[in-house]
């Protein structure tokens, strides 16, 4: 019985309404059956009053004169009419005269003439110390001990004077067939009912029961991770199941917005763990830093200086001046004024990575469109390019490919470094750019996150996404940008 209350509520709650149906419509029925029953025995007990007190009159003179034959002919004339099918129809008709002796019977072979009545049987006898008691003239009605038959006594007396008691035999077999109709026609409407209700019933169980079981499902997913909010589409009725499904859409919400300020936490305690780590990296770096750039610059003045050395002077000075604005960029409030972006910025790049690209022998697909000077600040656009290859000449598998495109357009840049190997993974995806999140064993995590704060300072995009076998990482910069 206990399995019975463990059932899912999809299959718990029909079943229990069909059982409360089922027992509603086989109690009403059995009510109105036996209803039925009873009037039916009302009926035939006043059809049996109304031919006794009637019969009565008639056979108080007969019986005063001892015309037996007489008094024969007048009880057996319900008879000559007489409809087998007829419940009020009588059974036999048995006068008794004042001794308890059959005075004459439509019977004569089970009550013969002036037989003892009371001798007939024990149930004769039972009912035959009762007929004394009926003082009035009104009739009163028995039930035959030992047989299936009512019987309905009348005396037959006028004023004080009785002269005997007039008994009408009613068979109860002759209810069956009436009370069979009856009981048809109340199951036949109680299985329209069933049919009626049953359906009705699953379908508003079901429909109640698969919302919660929904909900349920959600409020499980919670000891693992927040889940999503409850579709409004799955229950509209604003009830008490509607409430709940509201309710439990407020809690989705107040966990998601803690979830989101525990990750604002974390990440500005990592910012101000980068921002310390900077301050000491802006000491450390820039104070040698100055004076390499020093010496370039003096290199650069000598007027005896080899063409070839002044461009490879160049590009160490380039180098110099993009480590020096890499450590400003780590300083949150740093606000470099830079030149604008030239043609020969990215072309520096290509320059740069020869080397790495030989040495884990990739295939470097290089495409820029860039060809004149474009009003973004050089600096910024260089170390954003610097990191993206950077990380894709570190991810991609030895053999493998790299693309980068440049791509000035109407409204901004379009930068688009990808290589093949290894896809993120969702929770690579969800930490890209979080400072000291990495899954390279040599990486430090701030290369993806000084590019990401590079393009915010920008005002810009960037997003990373996975090919069917390689990794893109996309930066717009829009072209009004104000350091």
């Amino acid at each position: 019985m206990r399995s019975l209350y463990d059932l899912s509520l999809r299959f718990k709650i029909p079943l229990w309404g069909s059982v409360l149906i089922l027992v509603t419509a086989g109690s009403v029925g059995l009510a109105l059956m036996f209803h039925a029953y009873d009037d039916l025995r009302q009926d035939v007990l006043i059809s049996a009053d109304s031919l006794g007190r009637t019969l009565s009159k008639t056979l108080f003179p007969v019986m005063l004169h001892d015309d037996v034959w007489h008094a024969y002919e007048i009880i057996n004339a319900p008879f000559h009419s007489a409809t087998p099918a007829n419940p009020m129809q009588a059974s036999a008709l048995v006068l008794l005269n004042e001794q308890g002796r059959v005075y004459v019977s439509t019977q004569a072979y089970v009550y013969p003439v002036l037989a003892d009545f009371g001798k007939l049987g024990p149930g004769y006898e039972r009912l035959a110390k009762k007929l004394p008691g009926i003082r009035d003239h009104s009739s009163r009605n028995f039930e035959l001990e030992g047989s299936n038959q009512i019987v309905v006594a009348t005396p037959i007396a006028e004023g004080q004077e009785r002269l005997g008691t007039l008994l009408i035999f009613y068979s109860k077999s002759v209810f069956v067939p009436r009370f069979l109709a009856i009981a048809s026609r109340a199951g036949g409407i109680t299985l329209l009912v069933l049919t009626i209700l049953l359906p009705i019933n699953w379908y508003w169980g079901r429909h109640l029961a698969l919302p919660l079981m929904k909900l349920s499902s959600r409020m499980g997913e919670i000891g693992t991770h927040i889940p999503e909010p409850p579709d409004p589409a799955a229950y509209v009725h604003r009830d008490e199941v509607g409430e709940l499904f509201v309710a439990f859409g407020k809690m989705v919400e107040a966990l998601r917005e803690g979830e989101r300020m525990k990750d604002e936490m974390v990440r500005s305690q990592r910012l101000a763990a980068v921002g310390r780590l900077a301050v000491g990296i802006a000491h450390e770096v820039n104070n040698p830093l100055a004076g390499m750039l020093t010496a370039v610059d003096t290199l650069k003045q000598r007027p005896d200086i080899d063409p070839r050395v002044i461009k490879t002077v160049g590009l160490l000075e380039r180098g110099l001046m993009q480590i020096r604005d890499t450590v400003q960029a780590l300083l949150v409030d740093s606000r470099v004024v830079d030149r604008a972006l030239a043609p020969n910025d990215i072309e520096d790049m290509r320059t740069l990575f020869q080397s790495h690209l030989l040495e884990k022998q990739l295939d470097l697909e290089w495409h820029s469109g860039l060809t004149q000077e474009i009003p973004l600040p050089a600096t910024y656009v260089r170390q954003v390019v610097i990191n993206l290859l950077l990380n894709a000449i570190q991810a991609a598998p030895g053999g493998g490919q790299i693309e980068c495109r440049v791509e000035p357009e109407a409204e901004g840049l379009n930068i688009m470094v990808a290589n093949t190997g290894a896809l993120l993974t969702a929770e690579q995806m969800a930490r890209l750019f979080e400072p000291f999140a990495t899954a390279k064993e040599m990486g430090h995590g701030l290369g993806l996150w000084v590019t990401y704060q590079i393009v915010q300072q920008l005002r810009g995009s960037i997003t990373a996404e996975n090919g069917s076998d390689t990794v893109r990482f996309v930066v717009q910069l829009p072209l009004e940008h104000r350091p």
